[in-house]
């Protein structure tokens, strides 16, 4: 994340891509994860309103395919999510928020480590994708990890709820089309990959 909220804006009256002019900005709220920035923009029709944006640092998401050819396996991760207060089926996913900066593809194979145990010979960097474009600048990088190994897991302190499961691959797709996933995250991330013909 930045430090100075106006780094990434223009203040000077010119309108952005979109035709907005941002009149003013400030830090509504901050912790070391999440910062939440208040802006006073000019809309392209001339109308003055309020935009609140929350600013996070880059994520992953890693779709990890094992099995074989003929059976191939999908690992999931299912965790207890705070907001919606449900636990919810994913991919392994996360940011390095005391390392801003670093590589995806090195956060990628740590957080694949770290939630599930498991490393891959082969990290495939799939695109980009944005969480929620309507409210936050985070940018997700999507992964397809093969080749796995499975080692320990080593979860951080408020990973702990996190279980770890290997399925069919069709189970997988079952439970997409059941609606029993219900991550948007993991969801386009299988969907990248699924048109590129990778799985």
């Amino acid at each position: 994340m930045t430090t100075d909220s106006s780094d990434s804006l223009s203040q000077t009256g010119t309108p952005d891509d979109g035709g907005y002019v941002t009149l003013s900005s400030r830090v509504a709220y901050e912790n070391p994860w999440t910062r939440l920035r208040e802006d006073i923009i000019r809309r392209p029709n001339g109308k003055d309103g309020l935009y609140g944006v929350v600013e996070r640092g880059d994520f992953v998401v890693i779709m990890p395919v094992g099995g074989t050819k003929d059976a191939p396996t999908v690992t999931l991760i299912q965790q207890f999510r705070y907001p919606v207060q449900r636990r919810m089926w994913e991919f392994p996913m996360g940011m390095w928020e005391s390392r801003p900066g670093t590589d995806p593809d090195i956060v990628a194979a740590g957080e694949l480590r770290e939630e599930t145990g498991l490393t891959a010979a082969t990290m495939q960097h799939i695109g980009v994708t944005y969480q929620g474009a309507g409210y936050t600048t985070q940018l997700g990088h999507v992964y397809l990890a093969t080749g796995l190994t499975q080692g320990a897991r080593a979860l951080e302190e408020t990973e702990q709820d996190i279980t770890c499961h290997t399925l069919p691959l069709a189970e997988f797709e079952r439970m997409v089309r059941e609606n029993e996933i219900t991550c948007m995250v993991t969801l386009a991330a299988f969907a990248m990959i699924r048109e590129r013909g990778l799985i």
